[in-house]
């Protein structure tokens, strides 16, 4: 299904929704996944593709933080390379389940990154100072560890990163947002070549759902909302419902 008309009428809409979402509150990929999933799309073929658009947009939003001064490249090296690392494995791995049990295991799972999204701390908005090297192996560790969820999964890597990074290895939150956007485009790039090479990827329903993806983005990037979160929670909700209605239609059938 390299290029479904029908289906790409109903993943554009929720790739823009996505990066919309994304760029409010985080937790897009609980949108763009599904999206994939609910337009017929295998499970193994709605990782991958969705890793294509996922950094795509994940390129431009670190560019904007780049270009801004709060991503500083020299410092995210050691990041960047253990989420690569990281990111390999776990894409390697999703690889490896069956489809069947993939699509069961997403239809879980994203339920349950829902939740501590949604639970996530306030984030402090200035760092507390702690040992250069201390800091740098807990950035490693999280970044790992992160990095292989965001090849075997993916939704709500930023938000963890960023959770990691300000409570954990105690960065301010600018310092941080920076860090995670280099550490979380390493990680898709990572998983993306995975894909890419085992030949699951759709490419060209990929690049069409990624302009809807940059154009979301941009436009929640430019928005103030004062209540930003109760629009993002129960957009992600309908769309998880239709997911988990869709998927257990399809096995009780």
């Amino acid at each position: 299904m390299e290029f479904d008309l029908t289906a790409l009428l109903i993943i554009c809409p929720l790739i823009f929704v996505g990066g919309l979402v994304d760029a409010i509150g985080g937790g897009g990929g609980l949108i763009t996944l599904p999206a994939y999933l609910i337009a017929g799309v295998p499970p193994h073929a709605a990782l991958a593709t969705n890793k294509l658009s996922g950094t795509i947009g994940t390129t431009v939003s670190a560019f904007r933080l780049w270009k801004a001064g709060f991503l500083k490249i020299g410092t995210a090296i050691p990041s960047v390379i253990c989420a690569l690392i990281g990111s390999a494995a776990g894409a390697r791995l999703a690889l490896l389940v069956p489809e069947d049990a993939f699509r069961l295991l997403l239809v879980f799972a994203l339920p349950v990154a829902a939740f501590f999204i949604f639970r996530k701390s306030s984030i402090p908005a200035e760092g507390e100072p702690m040992d250069e090297r201390a800091r740098t192996v807990k950035l490693c560790i999280a970044s790992a560890i992160c990095g292989a969820y965001d090849g075997f999964y993916g939704p709500g890597t930023g938000t963890f990163l960023l959770l990691a990074f300000t409570l954990w290895a105690r960065l301010g939150v600018r310092d941080a947002s920076g860090q995670m956007k280099a550490v979380n485009l390493a990680s898709n790039a990572a998983a993306f070549a995975t894909f890419a090479l085992s030949g699951e990827m759709l490419w060209v329903t990929g690049l069409i759902a990624s302009v809807f993806g940059i154009a979301g983005n941009y436009i929640g990037a430019g928005l103030v909302l004062k209540n930003g979160t109760k629009i993002v929670r129960p957009i992600i909700i309908l769309v998880l419902a239709i997911l988990f209605v869709k998927t257990a239609w399809e096995f009780l059938a």
